[in-house]
Parts: structure tokens; C-alpha cells; sequence
């Protein structure tokens, strides 16, 4: 067996690209893409993608060259990622809602030679390149080839040079051959960390991890024939976890809307019968608090993948109510988007809907291509116990993780140790082997030896029929060290109000929910809580916030007063566990 080698004929190096070439023959006729009153075919939209690519080609874009693009969900920005690699090219989706800073900043980290910018966001882009010129004249860095993206649908005729996307489009050769892809470990994207927790880095995603994190979501999302898919999820964010490829795979339908709004959202549901969806949990509070005249009826169910933040058990069963059915998963930039799915398990059905819920918010097992995942002690490197107690990090390894960070060696050997790749998340493994994530290590408070998971606080703190958002971090402590404190934003009441809901109320409510050593001792209320462009709250900002507050210590009355006391019940351990 041995001498039975690769040839042509049985080894072709693996790509997302060959759905596009697959579904451009087999699904031609089928609608691929609507954007308002804008319809394509697969045939059309294959075509479209060769005279992109053909294009960037005759611009002089050649191999593993960076093409950055600065665009909502528009078909535009669904083209690029079969195009940009289609031409040889290595595609970046940039954060729409970054500054102009944070934008010269990838601009000139990933040298790209080419920058898309759709019409929204020619001022913002015009900002960048002021100060990435600025660097350019220093000799810091090289200006990329500016091409505006004018609205398909109702072309606005902004300009931000000469080139304009449709008219590349024109220009460009149906025929055009795409340059073929000599190695599946070869780059096909660029996405850059949301810096929710540090500075973004550059991740790097091979081919062969785009085509097998495509097929293990698809698999494991149970996505059958012909989808029509709402563009809910940012495509910038990990390549719109990755069903920008996906949605080629099962010839379905993209339904690209400009803004994420209650209005669109349910328009676009009920106008193009809607099957699957992806959002983080903030578009839940989106869909549930749409005025009456924002909202319609959902005749079918719609199934919604999840992730970010884990969505508390009282705001699925709201979801399913509206005729939502959730999916959650986990997973990060660093793993080509979700690396673990909560796969439904039919003996599940007959509980209650709240153990249900609560089951829902897990993160579920891996992927079916991901080679391995597991929650460690980082000091011992032994497994933890399948109690669902025990903590630890969440620890990856297979072909769908990264090639690494851009430009970046040390973040990348830290990120890679063991034969492992470290998520920074810390979680628990339950009975039946299903994860659930129960803090960023960055995010676990640790008080009085104790660590206490903000998941669990925030999951306690979201049943309260007021609180619309909710975010524990720690704040300093004299005594203990750390302690929670609670970022919240509110419901209005029946009279348009908020401000009847005190600090008081919700310390109160926790004393009757919590054990003692949980309850935060601080609660701050604001109009909205920060948050990324995927909607995950930024917690390093309330962290920087919470370093201000100061906790006063209550002195008892008994005779010693020099003893502050507090209550920390040792028995009390189903949410936090002891120090590893």
C-alpha cells in the first residue's frame, strides 16, 4: 500500500471555494442572494465572483496579498469571500464599527493592498486613510487601492476615488479560471480579534480550516437542502462564522439586510419565509422588545445558532414563545468561529421548559472535525472530573483552529502549548460530557479564595423582570480582594420609566437568590452596556469602570469592633468552587 501515492485525480487540496463552483452548476437556477429588490442566482452569483476575482487580477492583486473590505451585509460583502481567495488574494473583513484609529490600524498591520469601503462608511474610511497617509509619508506604511462599494439596490453615486465595485464587476471576465489552490494550509482569511479582553490580533485561516469548520457547522447545526438564511451575524465577524461558504454548500438563500433592526429583521422573516439565522444574545433583547407596528408573525419556526455571551435560561424560553428555536454554541476567532454546538438530544423533550433552557445555555460538545476538546487544570494538565463542578480551561485542538497570529510569534507559541490550543475560557464538563463555559479567566471574580463565576451571577441577575442587560465583573475589595459588581440596563415599567428601580431593589433580590459571598456589593446602572460590533459586552471597560469604586466595610456592633463581618456560607459551593 505504500507505493499507492497523491496524484490529480484523488488528493485536490481542500477550499470553501469548491462550494461556490458546485452550487454556480447544480443549484444555478436557485436564488443565491436577496437584498431588497435585488435577486441573483447561484449562476449568477459564480459568475459575478470570477469577474471580481478577474479584476483584482488585472489590478495587480496577486497571491497572499491582504484585500480588506469595510461593509455591512450586503451582497458585496458576501461576493468578496469567494472572490478576494478566488483571485489568489487573502479577503479581511473589517469591523464596521471600529474608529478610524482602530481601522488605520489594521489598514497598516495586515499591509493591505487593496481597501472596499461601501458607501456607509466613506467618511470613516476617509478618516483611516488620513492617518494611515500620514504614516505612508513617515515610511511606515504603503497606501492600498481605494474601490467604494455603491448600494446594488439604490446606487447613492458616493465616491471615494475612481473605482467603483459594480463597475469592477463589469470590467472583469466571466471566464475567468480561478487561481488554483496549490495548498490547503495556504491563507484564505484575515479576521481580527474583537478586544474584548486585550488588544486585537491578526488570526490567520487556512483553507482546509475554513472547508472543514463549513461542513461541521452545517453537519452539526443539522442544516438541511436549500436554507434561507438571514444575514443577522456581521460576515466580519469570523467570516460570518463561516455560512458565508456554508450557505453555498446547501444552495440556499442569502437574505442580506443593511441594518440589524427589530423592523428588518421580522420583515425579512415573514417576506422570504426565514429558516436559520445566527446572532449573539443581544439580538435577542432586539427581537423581544420590537414595538407592535416593528413586529410579524412568524408562521414557521426559525432556528437560531448563538453565541458569545451564554444566553440566561429565562431568555430562551422568551425566544421559543416567539417561534425562536435556539441553538447555542461556543467559540472564538482563534477557532475559525464555533468549535462546540449543544446538539439536541430527543430524551430532552419531555422536561420542564425551564431545565430545558438551562440545558440550551450550555455549550454542548465539539465539532465533528475538531480533533479534540477538553477542560484541564493548566497546572497539572489532567482532565477535570465530568461532575459539571469542577473548573477549568477549555482547551482545543484540531484542523479548524488558526494558523496563528499575523505577524505575531510570541501571542502565538503562548496561545499554542502542550499540543493544545488555550481559549482563556474557564468551564465544567457535565455527566453526559456536555461542556458549559463558565467564565472568561479573566472574568472569574476570585473572593476570599473563592472563585465566583460571573455567568452564574448575570444568569441569576437577567430573571429579574426589569433587567434588560446585565454584566459582573470585579471590583477591588479591602478584605477580600475582589468582589462582584454589577453593570445593569433596564426595562422601562408601564409608564415609560426606569428610575424606579434601585440599587437596593436588586441587592435585595439577589440576598434572596444567591448565596451571601455572591451577591454583589456594588450595582451600577447605565442607559446601555458596552459592547462590541457582534454584540458581546466589553467587559474590560466596565473593569476599568469597577476600579474606581470603593467598598465601604460595615463594622459590627458586637465588642470586637475592629472585626468586620461578613458571611460566607463554606457549604454554599454549587456556583462557586474553591481556588484551583
Amino acid at each position: 500500500m505504500d507505493r499507492l501515492s497523491k496524484c490529480e485525480a484523488n488528493y485536490v487540496p481542500l477550499t470553501p471555494l469548491s462550494f461556490l463552483k458546485r452550487a454556480g452548476s447544480m443549484y444555478a437556477n436557485r436564488t443565491s442572494i436577496i437584498y431588497e429588490n435585488t435577486r441573483f442566482t447561484w449562476r449568477q452569483t459564480y459568475e459575478r465572483c470570477c469577474r471580481l476575482a478577474s479584476s483584482l487580477r488585472s489590478l495587480n492583486i496577486l497571491n497572499n496579498h491582504v484585500v480588506s473590505v469595510l461593509a455591512p451585509n450586503v451582497p458585496a460583502m458576501y461576493e468578496m469571500h469567494f472572490a478576494v481567495p478566488m483571485a489568489g488574494a487573502v479577503l479581511n473583513t473589517i469591523n464596521s464599527r471600529l474608529d478610524a484609529k482602530n481601522v488605520a490600524t489594521i489598514l497598516r498591520h495586515s499591509e493591505a493592498k487593496a481597501l472596499f469601503v461601501d458607501y456607509q462608511y466613506v467618511q470613516l474610511a476617509s478618516e483611516a486613510l488620513r492617518i494611515l497617509m500620514a504614516d505612508s509619508q513617515q515610511g511606515q506604511s504603503s497606501m492600498p487601492l481605494v474601490i467604494v462599494i455603491d448600494d446594488v439596490d439604490s446606487p447613492t453615486g458616493v465616491r471615494l476615488g475612481e473605482l467603483e465595485y459594480e463597475q469592477l464587476i463589469q470590467m472583469g471576465n466571466p471566464r475567468f479560471v480561478p487561481i488554483e489552490v496549490q495548498d490547503e494550509w495556504d491563507p484564505i482569511s484575515l479576521n481580527y480579534t474583537s478586544g474584548t479582553t486585550s488588544e486585537p490580533k491578526g488570526v490567520v485561516y487556512s483553507h482546509r480550516g475554513a472547508y472543514l469548520s463549513t461542513l461541521s457547522l452545517i453537519l452539526g447545526w443539522e442544516m438541511g437542502n436549500e436554507p434561507v438564511y438571514l444575514w443577522s451575524l456581521p460576515m466580519f465577524h469570523c467570516n460570518g462564522w463561516t455560512f458565508t461558504w456554508g450557505i453555498a454548500a446547501r444552495g440556499g438563500t442569502n437574505v442580506c439586510i443593511r441594518n440589524t433592526t427589530a423592523y428588518d429583521m421580522y420583515r425579512s422573516i415573514a417576506t422570504h419565509k426565514v429558516t436559520h439565522m445566527c446572532c449573539a444574545p443581544i439580538v435577542f433583547n432586539i427581537l423581544l422588545e420590537a414595538k407592535l407596528n416593528e413586529r410579524r408573525e412568524i408562521s414557521s419556526p426559525v432556528q437560531i445558532l448563538t453565541g458569545g455571551a451564554p444566553p440566561p435560561a429565562p431568555l430562551l424560553e422568551k425566544m421559543e414563545h416567539l417561534g425562536f428555536y435556539v441553538t447555542h454554541a461556543y467559540g472564538l476567532t482563534e477557532a475559525t468561529g464555533p468549535a462546540l454546538v449543544c446538539e439536541w438530544q430527543a430524551k430532552w423533550n419531555h422536561l420542564p421548559a425551564e431545565h430545558k433552557a438551562k440545558i440550551k445555555s450550555r455549550q454542548g460538545i465539539s465539532v465533528l472535525t475538531l480533533a479534540d476538546v477538553d477542560v484541564k487544570n493548566v497546572e497539572t494538565m489532567e482532565s477535570v472530573p465530568q461532575d459539571g463542578k469542577t473548573i477549568g480551561e477549555i482547551v482545543l485542538r484540531g484542523s479548524s483552529i488558526m494558523k496563528g497570529y499575523l505577524k505575531d510569534e510570541v501571542a502565538t507559541s503562548k496561545a499554542f502549548k502542550k499540543g493544545w490550543f488555550f481559549t482563556g475560557d474557564v468551564g465544567v464538563i457535565h455527566p453526559d460530557g456536555y461542556l458549559e463555559i463558565k467564565d472568561r479567566s479573566k472574568d472569574v471574580i476570585i473572593s476570599g479564595g473563592e472563585n465566583i463565576s460571573s455567568v452564574e451571577l448575570e444568569s441569576v441577575l437577567y430573571k429579574h423582570p426589569r433587567v434588560l442587560e446585565a454584566a459582573v465583573v470585579a471590583m477591588p475589595h479591602p478584605r477580600w480582594g475582589e468582589s462582584p459588581c454589577a453593570f445593569i440596563s433596564l426595562r422601562e415599567n408601564e409608564t415609560s420609566q426606569k428610575g424606579d428601580v434601585k440599587e437596593a431593589d436588586i441587592i435585595s433580590y439577589c440576598r434572596k437568590n444567591l448565596p451571601h459571598f455572591m451577591i454583589p456589593k456594588k450595582v451600577k446602572f447605565l442607559s446601555q452596556l458596552p459592547k462590541t460590533s457582534t454584540g458581546k459586552i466589553q467587559k474590560f471597560q466596565l473593569r476599568a469602570m469597577a476600579k474606581t469604586f470603593q467598598v465601604t466595610e460595615k463594622k459590627s456592633t458586637q465588642i470586637n469592633k475592629e472585626i468586620p463581618q461578613y458571611h460566607v456560607e463554606g457549604h454554599e459551593q454549587i456556583l462557586a468552587m474553591s481556588r484551583l
